[in-house]
């Protein structure tokens, strides 16, 4: 059977936790920050938490994706980033990814969004995955740590 992605539920957390810290290649440790952003993401009002299950393995959660919601002007109203995205090694080459690509796009555009975008790493290794789904590389961006 396929993948297939719903919206993420308390009962979630942990799990998607721990695939957090799997996408880092991070030892699971104190996970109280993450734990506390993955419940303020489950009123949708700032972002949300999709995640992929697997109907073969008991509907075992296997990739999650979070996005947030931000205004701005230029856009008269909301824009979709793609925060995180990730699908544990196992569940890999079914798909997972792309439809959870897939769903936030199309949750974007459903809730009005004007945008949906996302950062790639520097290597652009995934720019042509993201390129399949409509993506474009629009130009470098500026950050500073707080």
């Amino acid at each position: 059977m396929t993948i297939s992605i719903r919206t993420a539920e308390a009962g979630d957390t942990e799990r998607c936790v721990e695939l957090l810290f799997l996408a880092r290649n991070a030892l699971p440790g104190p996970a109280e920050g993450e734990r506390a952003v993955f419940e303020r993401l489950l009123d949708h009002e700032r972002g949300q938490v999709f995640v992929a299950v697997d109907p073969d393995d008991g509907d075992r959660v296997v990739g999650m994706a979070t996005v947030s919601y931000n205004l701005a002007m230029r856009y008269r109203g909301e824009y979709c980033q793609l925060e995180e995205l990730f699908v544990e090694p196992a569940a890999r080459g079914r798909n997972a990814g792309g439809l959870l690509v897939q769903h936030t796009i199309a949750n974007a555009r459903e809730r009005g969004c004007a945008e949906y975008g996302l950062y790639i790493d520097a290597t652009e290794r995934t720019r042509p995955f993201y390129e399949r789904y409509g993506l474009a590389v629009i130009g470098p961006e500026m950050r500073m740590g707080l």
